[in-house]
This record gives C-alpha cells, sequence and structure tokens, in this order.
C-alpha cells in the first residue's frame, strides 16, 4: 500500500511540475544577474551629479563654487521627490495621445517589485523606476552650467521643479516611453542623446541669454579656481558614464559590453581630439581641454553607444570632440553669449551630432531591437534622428523661455549687481568656500586653460574659451 501511495503522490507531483512551469514561463520573471547589473548601474549614474557638482565648482570663480555644487546637490533633493511624486507616471506611465504618460502610476502606485514587460521584462519595475530616476535627476542639473554665477537661488528651485515637469518627463517619453511619437517614428537614442544632452544644452543657452551675461564678463579675468577639482569630477563622470550608457541594455549582456567598450573608445578619442585640435590652435594642449574633451565624447557617444560598433565609436569622438572645442572656443566667442561653463557647447552641440551620428553608423548586427543607418543601407533613419533633433530643440528652446518669464513673475531670476560683486555663496546661502584664502587675500587657482587672456577679448564680446 505505500507503494502504491508513493507512486500515485509521484506521479501528481510530476504531473504537476510542468504545469507550474509553463505559467511561471508565461509571466514576467525576475533575472538576478540583470537586476544586480542595473542596480549598480543606477548607483553609477547617481554619482554623476557629484562628480558634475566638482566638474563645474572647480571651474567657477572662488566667491561661487558652494552655489555652483549646491545646484547639483539640491537638483538631487528636488528630482527625487518628484519622479516618485508624479515625474516617473508622466514619462512612462500609459500613454495619451503618444504625447504624454497617464497619472496612474502617481506615488509610485502600481509600481512594484514585479517586472514591466513594456520596458524590462527581466528586472522588478521599481529598479527600472530608479535607473530612470538618475537620468532625470543629472539632466536638469547640467542646465545650472550655463547659468552659473548669476541666477538666484529660489529662482533656480522653481526652475528645476517646472523644468523636470514640463520639458524633461514629455521628451521622455516621447522618445521612450511606449506610444510616445518619436519612438513611434523610429528614433534611436540609447541612453538619452536627446532626452537628456540636447534638452539640457539647448536650454541652458536660453537660460544663459535670458539672464544676460555676468557683470563684468569680457572686462574681467574669470579664470577657473581650482582645474584638479574639474579633472576629479571629470573622472567620476567618465566613471558613472558605464552606468549610464552600459546600464541603458538593461541587462548584463552582450549589449551592455558593446555600450561599455564604445564608451570608453568614445570619450578616449574625443579627449585626444580636444587636446590635439587645442594643441594646434594655440600652440599648448590643456589639463582642462583634454578633461572637457572626454565629457564631449562621452555626450556624444550616449545616443549611439548599443547602436554602433567600436570603430563608429572613435570616429564619433573625435568629430564630437572636435567640435565641441570649436564651439567653445570660436562660436561662442564670435555669437557673444555667456554660456559660462559650456553647458551648450559640449552637450547641446555634443549631443546634436550624437544623434545625427547614430543616424550614420547604426547597425542592426549590434543591437537587432534598432535600425541600420545610412552606411548600412537605412538613410531614412538620418531623416528621422534629424526631425528627433529638430522636435527637441524646439520644444526646449520655447518652454524653457515660457518657464523662465514666468518664474520672473513671482521671484527675481537673476542676481542683483551687488549679490554678483559679493558671490552667490555668501549671497545665497551665507558660507564661503575658502574664507581663510578670502581674508588673506590669496588666489587660489590659475588661469583657465580654454579661456583666452582678458587682453585678446574683442571689445563687447566674450573671452574665447
Amino acid at each position: 500500500m505505500r507503494r502504491i501511495w508513493t507512486f500515485i503522490l509521484t506521479a501528481v507531483f510530476l504531473l504537476a511540475f510542468p504545469m507550474a512551469a509553463f505559467a511561471a514561463d508565461g509571466a514576467p520573471k525576475i533575472d538576478s544577474g540583470d537586476t544586480a547589473f542595473v542596480l549598480i548601474s543606477a548607483a553609477l549614474v547617481m554619482l554623476m551629479t557629484p562628480g558634475l557638482a566638482l566638474f563645474y565648482g572647480g571651474m567657477v570663480r572662488k566667491k561661487n563654487v558652494l552655489s555652483t555644487i549646491m545646484h547639483s546637490l539640491i537638483v538631487l533633493g528636488l528630482v527625487s521627490i518628484q519622479w516618485v511624486m508624479i515625474g516617473y507616471s508622466l514619462a512612462f506611465g500609459p500613454d495619451h495621445a503618444s504625447l504624454i504618460g497617464g497619472l496612474n502610476w502617481l506615488g509610485l502606485s502600481g509600481v512594484g517589485q514585479t517586472p514591466n514587460p513594456d520596458y524590462a521584462a527581466t528586472i522588478p519595475a521599481l529598479v527600472f523606476m530608479a535607473f530612470q530616476l538618475m537620468f532625470a535627476i543629472i539632466t536638469p542639473a547640467l542646465i545650472s552650467g550655463s547659468i552659473a554665477e548669476r541666477m538666484r537661488f529660489p529662482a533656480f528651485v522653481l526652475f528645476v521643479l517646472a523644468w523636470a515637469t514640463l520639458i524633461y518627463d514629455p521628451l521622455a517619453h516621447w522618445v521612450w516611453g511606449n506610444g510616445g511619437f518619436l519612438r513611434n517614428m523610429g528614433a534611436l537614442d540609447f541612453a538619452g542623446g536627446t532626452v537628456v544632452h540636447i534638452s539640457s544644452g539647448v536650454s541652458g543657452l536660453v537660460a544663459a541669454l535670458v539672464l544676460g551675461k555676468r557683470k563684468g564678463h569680457g572686462a574681467e579675468h574669470m579664470a577657473p579656481h581650482h582645474i584638479p577639482m574639474t579633472v576629479l569630477g571629470a573622472g567620476l563622470l567618465w566613471f558613472g558614464w558605464f552606468g549610464f550608457n552600459a546600464g541603458s541594455a538593461l541587462g548584463a549582456n552582450g549589449l551592455a559590453a558593446s555600450a561599455f567598450v564604445t564608451t570608453n573608445t568614445s570619450a578616449a578619442a574625443a579627449a585626444l581630439a580636444w587636446a590635439g585640435v587645442e594643441w594646434l590652435r594655440n600652440g599648448k594642449p590643456t589639463v582642462l581641454g583634454a578633461a572637457s574633451g572626454a565629457v564631449a565624447g562621452l555626450v556624444a557617444i550616449t545616443p549611439a553607444a548599443g547602436f554602433v560598433t567600436v570603430p563608429a565609436s572613435i570616429i564619433i569622438g573625435l568629430v564630437g570632440g572636435g567640435i565641441c572645442y570649436l564651439a567653445v572656443s570660436v562660436l561662442k566667442a564670435k555669437l557673444g553669449y555667456d554660456d559660462a561653463l559650456d553647458a551648450f557647447g559640449c552637450h547641446g552641440i555634443g549631443g546634436m551630432w550624437g544623434a545625427l551620428a547614430t543616424g550614420l553608423f547604426a547597425t542592426k548586427a549590434v543591437n537587432a531591437a534598432g535600425n541600420n543607418g545610412l552606411f548600412y543601407g537605412n538613410p531614412h533613419q538620418l531623416v528621422v534622428q534629424g526631425i528627433s533633433v529638430a522636435v527637441t530643440i524646439a520644444f526646449a528652446a520655447a518652454a524653457t523661455f515660457v518657464i523662465l518669464k514666468a518664474i520672473n513673475l513671482v521671484v527675481r531670476v537673476r542676481a542683483t549687481a551687488e549679490e554678483e560683486d559679493t558671490g552667490l555663496d555668501l549671497s545665497m546661502h551665507g558660507e564661503q568656500a575658502y574664507p581663510d584664502f578670502v581674508a588673506s587675500g590669496l588666489v587660489f587657482g590659475m588661469p583657465s586653460a580654454h579661456r583666452a587672456p582678458v587682453a585678446s577679448v574683442v571689445p563687447g564680446g566674450n573671452p574665447a574659451k
């Protein structure tokens, strides 16, 4: 009798097991390796914002160091809450008219530990949300480079909240959201060429124009106060960018490996290109130039990282480093705008080139989920990329202008002449980064590696950078 019952129970188990396996296979299944990889990538992307604080902080004058660093730190706090409460739902929630996500996921309602197969089938929805949060944080922080040393802090807080909600979230939905119209059109943006870099760069330029030039710009020497701090920030950005781009594969897989290598290769090529062009043009390569070139290469490869081959990434980096240098050192001086830390020159121009380069070099041999570009027999992809670039520029520019004008009706956006003379560290935050140096009259810094001496400034124009 015991043998009979053993046989029956064994048969029941064997019959039931395939049914259980079938049920499990029919639902999204979390992969622990993918989950760990994307969590680590999210942490790396988070590190980029403090890295940006150092990168920007070293390039301003010593009386504005803390206010510049504070821009990045306050964005970490503001957008972390905004994204959880409403931003994620607007960007990735159920689609409405291909323009915006719904309000279904307010406060992360319905976003839990199970995967959302519309975006990532092997990681919890909360992990995907957290990864995308880090992108939403650093993007408005990038804009702060254009308005450094002259935007009042209360206005900056309002600007970040408005910009994240009204510009970043809709744009992220258009490009990455399920049903977004640019995504439906076939636009390729692996990790944020349009969503992050073009949007922030163009918005930074508009903000710089609306605020006007810094007091004394073109007449006073405005050299970076601490280039080693900037280089440290650039190193942290380069390090974190592996999470930014490789993590966008959303899994520990071959595509992540490809994006990792193309990211590093483009950054290296652009650092060499910037330093090389600077060397030929000015007779000396600079440390600040090499660091800026690396960032330009990272920007340029971002939209293409998961769609192009490694040799293509060399070309993307070389061109990106060269054109960003020319935008910073020639274009800005000729047009006369005061993009203080070159957010537009690096992120705007670099992002545009990267998005268009994706339309040139993308190949399904690297990513079957993408499309071939012009050099692989599909010229239409370059047209689509051009449309996505134009749409991003127009939307970011117009909306940023409106936001700034609206905020100025509520609080003063531009610092007063007295506040600028004092420095925003004291006037906005009541602190000094180097009180001992200030008290003794010592200068902690050196001339900018990629700003022309004051004597070479064209009257009424900008220092070449």
